[in-house]
């Protein structure tokens, strides 16, 4: 079972919930770079150019994100990237259905 209310917190947050939005379709982001072509998720620093917010405000973000299971993250050296974990996100949405009574 998802703790619905830390989930509810992470997401309270709109530019949050855009970066999940976001991060459903890579062809929001550019195109990886060759060396990264075989790596599912997006560069942490394309999320920082699409968001328009500083490195540390992005890094803080994502933290919350992957603490709540959102997101999965991989490291490639000196690069973070980013996926959605749908799994955990349908478990939010049944979690909280469920919560509200549905």
């Amino acid at each position: 079972m998802m703790d619905v209310n830390n989930a509810l917190s992470v997401l309270n947050n709109p530019i949050r919930r855009q970066i999940l939005l976001w991060l459903k379709d890579r062809s929001n982001f550019p195109p990886p770079l060759p060396e990264h072509a075989s790596i599912n998720g997006v560069c942490v620093g394309f999320i920082k150019e699409k968001a328009g917010l500083s490195q540390s405000t992005i890094s803080n973000y994502m933290s919350q994100l992957k603490k709540q299971n959102l997101v999965l993250a991989e490291r490639q050296g000196q690069w973070t990237f980013y996926r959605r974990n749908e799994d955990a996100i349908k478990l939010f949405v049944k979690s909280f259905s469920e919560e509200m009574g549905e």
